[in-house]
């Protein structure tokens, strides 16, 4: 299987960062629920988020999420997505970044990132191993034993939703947050550009 083959099989989140003129954050979060309500009649569609920016002259980031490339790219290619974003009553039409992300690059991303660029590969493995270790040690060290006389299927599927919940709700979180800097120390440099 290619990599162009796996990503298609990935749930795929589009980050949409856009500037919005001082005293229409109202209109454009208005907007914005017009937006939602339209795709959430996509199928494939998983749900939708808008992150306020950091600073007031900072962008807004509008957040859709896809069960695959497919259904992904049936919502960005639609009349009824393009209807609504040309028709923005004209003060949030400046887009300043736009980012697909898939499989691990959504554990990576949080409210304050801007969405143009994700950790290197490597340094995600390294993170999520990071992460997967304590709730391996503490999944079979206490679970592991009081398990023991559960039927293998049963066993796996409460190890797997124990390790898919912490993963996602605390672990992952957790590690981005303090391996930050060295997660994006690379993009960053590559933004800044050289010294001169």
């Amino acid at each position: 299987m290619t990599e162009t083959d796996d990503v298609g099989l990935a749930d795929v989140t589009l980050l949409t960062a856009r500037a919005v003129e001082p005293g229409y954050e109202q209109d454009f979060r208005e907007w914005f629920g017009r937006v939602t309500d339209t795709a959430s009649a996509f199928p494939g569609h998983l749900g939708d988020g808008l992150f306020r920016p950091a600073t007031a002259a900072g962008p807004w980031v509008l957040i859709h999420r896809f069960r695959d490339q497919e259904s992904a790219r049936h919502w960005t290619t639609s009349p009824e997505r393009a209807a609504l974003f040309d028709h923005c009553e004209g003060h949030h039409q400046s887009e300043v970044a736009r980012r697909e992300l898939t499989g691990m690059e959504t554990l990576f991303t949080t409210a304050h990132d801007t969405p143009t660029t994700a950790p290197p590969r490597w340094k995600m493995a390294l993170a999520a191993f990071a992460a997967v270790l304590p709730i391996s040690l503490i999944g079979n060290g206490l679970l592991g034993p009081a398990l023991r006389a559960w039927p293998l299927v049963a066993r796996v599927l409460m190890l797997a939703l124990l390790f898919s919940t912490l993963m996602t709700y605390l672990m992952m979180p957790a590690v981005t947050l303090v391996l930050r800097r060295w997660l994006y120390a690379a993009t960053s440099t590559a933004r800044e550009g050289p010294t001169r």
